[in-house]
C-alpha cells in the first residue's frame, strides 16, 4: 500500500490546540478558533467539491528563497483559476510543512478584475466564526462557507494576512501565475496599490472548494510533474493542460461539469523524494489525490524525472536521475492504481511526452521511456489511457516534441502543446 502522509490533515475548524500554540497565538495578537471538527466534504453527500487545488511543497534549506524566509506583517494575495462554479466558497490553508504554528490574522476572497485588483468586494473569510485562526504544524484548516457566488473558469483572489513570523512557508513553487505581497494588513483592499511585490508561487493556500448545485458533481485530479504543473506555458493565461481540460469539460457539460484540479509538482518523481521537488508520487498520492473533496478520477502523467534528471541549479538543488528501471517505475504505477481502485476512484494513465531534444536524453533513457509508455498503452492496468506522447510528437519523428508544441527546451510543451494534450483526452471516459 502507498504510505499515508505523516501529518494529519484537518478539514473543518481546528481541533483544540495546546497551551504552547495558544500562547504563541496570543503573543501574535490572534484569536484562536476552537470550533469543533467537521467531516470531510464529499460530492455525493454535501455538494462541496474542489474547484482549484495545488500540491503543497516544503521550503528546504537547499532552497534559500522567499518561502524559506517566511513572512511577518505581510498580506499574501494568491490568484487562482476556478474549474467549476458554485453558490458559496471556502478555502483551505496549509501548514503541512511548517516549523511552527501558523497564525492567520485575517483572510478574504474576491473576483479578480486584473492583476491584484478585485472586480467587487473582498468577502471576509472566517474560521469557526472567528476572523483569526492558528494552524498547527503539519495540519491545514478549512474555512467557514463564504456567501460569494463563483463562476466556472474565472480568476479569484485569496488574501491572507500573516502577522508572523511564520517561519518557512508551505507553498507551491511553480504557479505560472503572478501573485502579490503587501506590507501590513491589506486583506480588505479591492485595489492593488499596496501590493507592490510580485511573486510566482502560491503561499499557504492549497485548495478552494465550491458548493455545487449538482450534488453529482465530482473532481478529476491531474497528477504529475512539471508538465502537469504547466511549466513552459505563459504566466497568467491559465494554459496548463488541466486548465484546457477544465474548459473542454465545461464546454461539453456546462454546469454539470466535474471540477479539475492540478496536483502536479515540477521535478516530481514516481519513486524518489527530492528536497526541492516534493515527496515521491507514491507517497503523496493519498494526500494529493484520494483525500481531495469529491475526487472521482485521476489522470497520472509522471516518470520522466525518474528516468532522467530532476534538478534546478538556480535554486541550489541537484537531483540526478536515480537509475531506476522501467519495471520499477511500472511498479510505482501499480501501487497508485491499487490505491485508487481501493477508494473507488478511476485512474487513467497518460503516456510520457517525447524528450529526445532534452538536455538529459540518452539512448538508454529513451529505451526506458519507450518501455514504460508501451506498458501504459498495452497492459490494461489503468481504467483508460490518454496518449499525450502521440498528441505532441513531431510528425514522422515520434521521439521528438513537435517544434510547434515545444516551449524551447525539448521537454516541456508550450501553450499550444498543452492544448493538444488536453484535446487528446476522451471526455466521455471521465465522470460527469
Amino acid at each position: 500500500m502507498i504510505p499515508l502522509r505523516g501529518a494529519l490533515r484537518l478539514r473543518g475548524a481546528l481541533r483544540r490546540v495546546g497551551f504552547l500554540v495558544a500562547a504563541m497565538a496570543l503573543a501574535a495578537g490572534a484569536v484562536v478558533a476552537l470550533a469543533p471538527r467537521q467531516p470531510v466534504a464529499s460530492a455525493s453527500s454535501s455538494g462541496w467539491v474542489d474547484t482549484w487545488a495545488a500540491a503543497p511543497e516544503n521550503a528546504t534549506h537547499e532552497v534559500v528563497d522567499r518561502a524559506f524566509l517566511g513572512f511577518t506583517d505581510t498580506t499574501v494575495r494568491d490568484v487562482v483559476f476556478t474549474s467549476i462554479g458554485g453558490s458559496e466558497i471556502r478555502i483551505r490553508l496549509s501548514n503541512l510543512f511548517g516549523k511552527r504554528p501558523l497564525v492567520i490574522g485575517r483572510a478574504s476572497v474576491g473576483q479578480v478584475l486584473s492583476g491584484g485588483s478585485l472586480a467587487g468586494s473582498a468577502f471576509p473569510v472566517k474560521f469557526g466564526n472567528s476572523a483569526s485562526v492558528v494552524v498547527p504544524v503539519g495540519e491545514e484548516v478549512l474555512s467557514d462557507p463564504v456567501p460569494m457566488s463563483v463562476s466556472a473558469l474565472e480568476d479569484i483572489a485569496v488574501s491572507v494576512y500573516l502577522p508572523g513570523p511564520t517561519g518557512p512557508a508551505t507553498y507551491h513553487f511553480f504557479a505560472q501565475q503572478n501573485n502579490f505581497l503587501a506590507t501590513g494588513d491589506h486583506v480588505s483592499d479591492t485595489g492593488d496599490a499596496a501590493f507592490g511585490a510580485r511573486i510566482t508561487s502560491w503561499y499557504f493556500l492549497d485548495g478552494v472548494e465550491v458548493l455545487s448545485a449538482d450534488k453529482r458533481a465530482g473532481v478529476v485530479v491531474a497528477f504529475g510533474d512539471s508538465i502537469t504543473d504547466g511549466i513552459g506555458s505563459a504566466d497568467d493565461l491559465n494554459d496548463r493542460w488541466p486548465d484546457f481540460l477544465a474548459r473542454d469539460l465545461v464546454g461539453q457539460h456546462g454546469n454539470q461539469a466535474p471540477g479539475v484540479i492540478d496536483e502536479g509538482i515540477g521535478g516530481n518523481r514516481v519513486l524518489s523524494p527530492s528536497a526541492c521537488f516534493g515527496q515521491s508520487a507514491v507517497t503523496r498520492f493519498s494526500r494529493d489525490v484520494l483525500d481531495q473533496p469529491g475526487v472521482r478520477a485521476v489522470i497520472v502523467l509522471e516518470g520522466i524525472n525518474d528516468i532522467g534528471y530532476s534538478g534546478d541549479p538556480d535554486r541550489g538543488c541537484e537531483a540526478p536521475g536515480t537509475d531506476v528501471s522501467a519495471a520499477q517505475i511500472i511498479g510505482g504505477y501499480k501501487k497508485m492504481i491499487a490505491a485508487a481502485h481501493s477508494h473507488g476512484v478511476k485512474i487513467f494513465g497518460a503516456t510520457m511526452t517525447p524528450f529526445h531534444s532534452a538536455w538529459f536524453w540518452t539512448a538508454e533513457r529513451q529505451a526506458k521511456w519507450q518501455a514504460v509508455n508501451d506498458w501504459i498503452r498495452t497492459s490494461g492496468a489503468f481504467d483508460g489511457v490518454f496518449d499525450f506522447a502521440r498528441a505532441v510528437a513531431a510528425p514522422n519523428a515520434p521521439d521528438y516534441l513537435n517544434p510547434a508544441d515545444d516551449s524551447g527546451d525539448g521537454l516541456h510543451p508550450n501553450d499550444a502543446g498543452y492544448a493538444a494534450m488536453a484535446a487528446s483526452i476522451n471526455l466521455n471516459r471521465l465522470p460527469s
